[in-house]
């Protein structure tokens, strides 16, 4: 009887795993963490950059994000490595400058087919973007067994001459036909530093909602749907640590589900309250984006 019993139980947990696998949660996070030799680019923030790249990877291994994007990850990457221990699938590094793009992801998901790709244009008027061959990157992220999406890091031009709009347009309209191409109908995340701000004008972060069919997590669930104009006024920019979550980054996120596949974001959040120095000071010049995902097999 106990043999019987044991065996009825064993076939009702393999179904209820079954089951599960047709739904899901995940989350993700994208982190530009201020990573240039401190010598070229002090970022304005307090302490040894060394150090705060240490705590980084410690505040990582702490919360354990399913999938993390960061951008300038660059002179401290061994250090962020050695810990940031939590994920088992990670990205090698490309470099530092000038000849690394900074763009590495930590996952608890296998991955495959990850491609680095440089920008077409690139400006150096204001913030030395020529200096390092950045981009974005590209993998399909095992979700689940049958499950894939396709993950995108970018780090967009910087700056805000015409110069700048013009080469961070390219490199937007650059990544858009890459996933018209390399995704397909496929699911897709987009998670990183685009350099953006739907408030300022020759932006366009907009082009993947209508060349690609995405959502901005910050627009959907912030702002009921409704993307600021130009020179809105009445959407600030955010400081660091941002005030509340109503003003704007140039750190964004966009995704779409697919045919096979039904995929909705379902919190967001700026963690500069969670990711900074023991002394409670700001660890970046930038705030960390976290946002929750549901999916489901369509």
């Amino acid at each position: 009887m106990r043999s019987l019993s044991s065996g009825l139980a064993l076939l009702l947990l393999s179904t209820s795993q079954a089951v599960a696998q047709n739904s899901g949660t995940f989350d993700i996070l994208s982190f530009n963490v201020a990573g240039l030799p401190a010598i070229l680019n002090s970022n304005g923030v307090p302490g040894n950059k060394r150090d705060n790249t240490a705590r980084i990877g410690q505040l990582l291994t702490q919360y354990n994000t399913s999938l993390i994007h960061l951008q300038e990850d660059f002179a401290y990457h061994d250090t962020l490595y050695e810990n940031a221990q939590a994920h088992p699938y990670r990205t090698e590094t490309s470099g530092n400058v000038p000849f690394g793009d900074g763009m590495n992801t930590l996952s608890n998901f296998a991955f495959e087919g990850f491609e680095r790709v440089k920008w077409n244009r690139c400006s150096s008027i204001t913030a030395a973007d020529c200096f390092a061959p950045k981009g974005f990157t590209y993998m399909r992220v095992k979700v689940a067994e049958g499950v894939s999406i396709d993950a995108y890091n970018i780090h967009a031009d910087a700056g805000a001459t015409l110069l700048d709009k013009r080469a961070r347009e390219d490199n937007l309209r650059q990544l858009s036909n890459f996933i018209k191409t390399r995704s397909g109908t496929n699911a897709v995340l987009i998670f990183g530093d685009l350099n953006s701000y739907y408030t300022r004008s020759g932006d366009v972060p907009q082009i993947f909602r209508t060349d690609n069919g995405m959502k901005d997590v910050w627009i959907e669930l912030i702002r009921n749907g409704a993307e600021p104009a130009d020179n809105d006024a009445s959407v600030p920019n955010c400081g660091v640590p941002a005030a509340n979550l109503n003003c704007e980054i140039l750190d964004k996120v966009f995704y779409r589900g697919s045919p096979t596949l039904a995929l909705q974001a379902i919190s967001f959040k700026y963690a500069s309250d969670v990711y900074k120095q023991e002394s409670g000071e700001i660890i970046s010049d930038h705030n960390p984006v976290y946002v929750e995902f549901a999916w489901s097999r369509a």
